[in-house]
Protein backbone atom coordinates (compact mmCIF):
# COMPACT_ATOMS: atom_id res chain seq x y z
CA UNK A 1 0.00 0.00 0.00
CA UNK A 2 2.70 2.05 0.60
CA UNK A 3 4.51 1.53 -2.36
CA UNK A 4 1.39 2.56 -4.22
CA UNK A 5 0.86 5.94 -2.55
CA UNK A 6 4.70 6.53 -3.16
CA UNK A 7 4.06 5.62 -7.00
CA UNK A 8 0.75 8.15 -6.90
CA UNK A 9 2.37 10.86 -5.63
CA UNK A 10 5.06 10.59 -7.59
CA UNK A 11 2.71 10.42 -10.67
CA UNK A 12 0.62 13.39 -9.41
CA UNK A 13 4.10 15.94 -8.88
CA UNK A 14 4.74 14.99 -11.99
CA UNK A 15 1.03 15.82 -13.51
CA UNK A 16 1.39 19.06 -11.54
CA UNK A 17 4.97 20.28 -12.94
CA UNK A 18 3.52 19.57 -16.46
CA UNK A 19 0.04 22.01 -15.73
CA UNK A 20 2.06 24.45 -14.10
CA UNK A 21 4.13 24.30 -16.87
CA UNK A 22 1.55 24.38 -19.64
CA UNK A 23 -0.30 27.09 -17.68
CA UNK A 24 2.79 29.70 -17.50
CA UNK A 25 3.62 28.82 -21.00
CA UNK A 26 -0.11 30.18 -22.05
CA UNK A 27 -0.21 32.93 -19.57
CA UNK A 28 3.22 34.03 -21.32
CA UNK A 29 1.92 33.68 -24.72
CA UNK A 30 -1.19 35.91 -24.02
CA UNK A 31 1.14 38.45 -23.14
CA UNK A 32 3.96 38.77 -26.36
CA UNK A 33 1.27 40.41 -28.76
CA UNK A 34 0.81 43.32 -25.97
CA UNK A 35 3.95 43.72 -25.56
CA UNK A 36 4.86 44.15 -28.45
CA UNK A 37 2.53 46.21 -29.71
CA UNK A 38 3.68 48.57 -26.27
CA UNK A 39 6.97 48.37 -27.65
CA UNK A 40 6.51 49.56 -30.93
CA UNK A 41 3.83 51.94 -30.34
CA UNK A 42 6.18 53.53 -27.63
CA UNK A 43 9.09 53.52 -30.27
CA UNK A 44 6.94 55.27 -32.85
CA UNK A 45 5.48 57.53 -30.24
CA UNK A 46 9.21 58.18 -28.85
CA UNK A 47 10.26 59.74 -32.57
CA UNK A 48 6.88 61.98 -32.31
CA UNK A 49 7.63 63.64 -29.04
CA UNK A 50 11.40 64.20 -30.43
CA UNK A 51 10.17 66.42 -33.33
CA UNK A 52 7.34 67.82 -30.60
CA UNK A 53 10.38 68.91 -28.37
CA UNK A 54 13.02 70.31 -31.31
CA UNK A 55 9.43 71.94 -32.37
CA UNK A 56 8.79 73.35 -28.81
CA UNK A 57 12.64 74.34 -28.13
CA UNK A 58 12.77 76.04 -31.71
CA UNK A 59 9.83 78.04 -30.37
CA UNK A 60 11.50 78.73 -27.69
CA UNK A 61 14.74 80.14 -29.70
CA UNK A 62 12.20 82.30 -31.94
CA UNK A 63 10.84 84.29 -29.09
CA UNK A 64 13.90 85.36 -28.22
CA UNK A 65 15.17 82.38 -25.53
CA UNK A 66 18.93 81.63 -25.86
CA UNK A 67 19.03 78.08 -27.17
CA UNK A 68 20.80 76.10 -24.17
CA UNK A 69 17.81 77.37 -22.13
CA UNK A 70 15.29 76.28 -24.45
CA UNK A 71 17.29 73.02 -25.02
CA UNK A 72 17.09 72.86 -21.13
CA UNK A 73 13.16 73.60 -20.48
CA UNK A 74 12.36 71.24 -22.95
CA UNK A 75 14.96 68.34 -21.58
CA UNK A 76 12.57 68.94 -18.41
CA UNK A 77 9.57 69.07 -19.56
CA UNK A 78 9.57 65.45 -20.93
CA UNK A 79 11.42 64.51 -18.13
CA UNK A 80 9.42 65.04 -15.80
CA UNK A 81 6.17 63.78 -18.15
CA UNK A 82 8.76 60.27 -18.71
CA UNK A 83 8.89 59.90 -15.00
CA UNK A 84 5.34 60.41 -14.23
CA UNK A 85 4.27 57.74 -17.54
CA UNK A 86 6.96 55.31 -15.74
CA UNK A 87 5.31 55.88 -12.41
CA UNK A 88 1.85 55.00 -13.78
CA UNK A 89 3.25 51.76 -15.73
CA UNK A 90 4.79 51.15 -12.28
CA UNK A 91 1.40 51.34 -10.37
CA UNK A 92 -0.63 49.24 -12.90
CA UNK A 93 1.93 46.44 -13.50
CA UNK A 94 0.77 43.36 -11.67
CA UNK A 95 2.94 40.09 -12.17
CA UNK A 96 0.69 37.91 -10.27
CA UNK A 97 -1.65 37.65 -13.04
CA UNK A 98 1.20 35.27 -14.55
CA UNK A 99 0.71 33.62 -11.92
CA UNK A 100 -0.64 29.56 -12.37
CA UNK A 101 -3.44 29.65 -10.19
CA UNK A 102 -4.85 26.71 -11.37
CA UNK A 103 -2.09 24.60 -10.68
CA UNK A 104 -2.01 25.70 -7.39
CA UNK A 105 -5.47 25.56 -6.74
CA UNK A 106 -4.87 21.66 -7.58
CA UNK A 107 -1.67 21.21 -5.73
CA UNK A 108 -3.44 22.51 -2.51
CA UNK A 109 -6.34 19.41 -3.44
CA UNK A 110 -3.71 16.94 -4.28
CA UNK A 111 -1.66 17.95 -0.10
CA UNK A 112 -5.67 17.50 1.27
CA UNK A 113 -6.01 14.31 -0.49
CA UNK A 114 -2.08 13.22 0.45
CA UNK A 115 -3.11 14.02 4.36
CA UNK A 116 -6.25 11.78 4.44
CA UNK A 117 -3.93 8.77 2.39
CA UNK A 118 -1.60 8.80 4.78
CA UNK A 119 -3.56 8.88 8.02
Amino acid sequence: MFADLTRETRSLIHQEIELAKTELSQNASRLVPSLTMIVAGGLIAYGGILAIVAGAVLGLIAIGLVAWAAALIGGLVIAVIGYALVRAGMASFRPHDLKPRQTIETLKEDARWLRTQTR
